[in-house]
Order: structure tokens, then sequence, then C-alpha cells
């Protein structure tokens, strides 16, 4: 059975700029590095409400070898603000691969192509927010 997702992992063919660009994103510093002759070959994150795991991971190791078309998984990650997140993405240097959308009441999605061609997708979401407050009760 499924219980949950453990790591989104995105490709990028300049690690460390990836890493300074998404520390900048989460404002944390990634917790894992993993070097491969001095250079980061897998860098890891953990963020949000139940500390995700977001890794970064060198493009040579990616089945396509290279970031030259964004990728074609969207992970999707829970914001407050859809529209104040996409804005912030894009004046981080993102580019636009789907504006926001309501897609029924509670329920809010947009996307961007980070600047190493990985889909990265931020959604506002009540039902999320629901199961955060049954859970943890705040």
């Amino acid at each position: 059975m499924l219980r949950g997702l453990t790591t989104t992992t995105f490709f990028a063919d300049d690690l460390r700029a990836a890493q300074a660009w998404y520390t900048e994103l989460f404002g944390v510093e990634p917790y894992f590095v993993r070097p491969v002759e001095g250079d980061p070959a897998y860098i890891e994150f953990r963020i949000g409400d139940y500390l995700h795991e977001f890794g970064l991971l060198n493009s040579s190791f990616s089945p396509h070898g290279s970031t030259d078309k964004p990728g074609g998984v969207v992970a999707y990650w829970a914001v407050d603000d859809v529209q104040a997140s996409f804005d912030r993405l894009l004046d981080m240097g993102a580019t636009v691969h789907q504006g926001p959308i309501e897609r029924g009441p509670g329920f809010t999605t947009a996307s961007v192509v980070d600047p190493f061609g990985n889909v990265l997708g931020v959604m506002y979401n009540q039902h999320y927010l629901d199961m955060l407050t049954a859970r943890t009760g705040a």
C-alpha cells in the first residue's frame, strides 16, 4: 500500500546553482549533500508541514540525460496563496508553465518551469488544510 510521498526529485545540470535557488525559495539549507568527486551529485531538503523530502540530482543521472525540456511530472506543493507564490517563483527566474487556475471551491493550482528545466507546482487545497488541522489540532 502507498503510505505517502517520500521524496520528490528534480534534476539540474548545475547542481550548485540549483542548490542556491532552492535554498532561497525554501528559506532553509539542505540537510544532506552527497558529493561525487568533490562536486555535489545529490542534495536533499526537508520542507513543509510534514518535512517532506525534496531532492536535487545531477542531470547526468536522469533517464533523459539532460534538462533541455521541462520534466513530465508535476509535484504540487501546498501554499497559502497561489498567486503570491506563483509571482515569487517568476520573480526568482522561473517561467510560466500554467498560470493560476481555480479548479473548484478551495482548490487552485499553478505551475512554473524552474531555471533547471523542472516543472514545479503550487496548490491551495482546503482538503490539505482540513487534514492538517485534524492531525495537529492547529
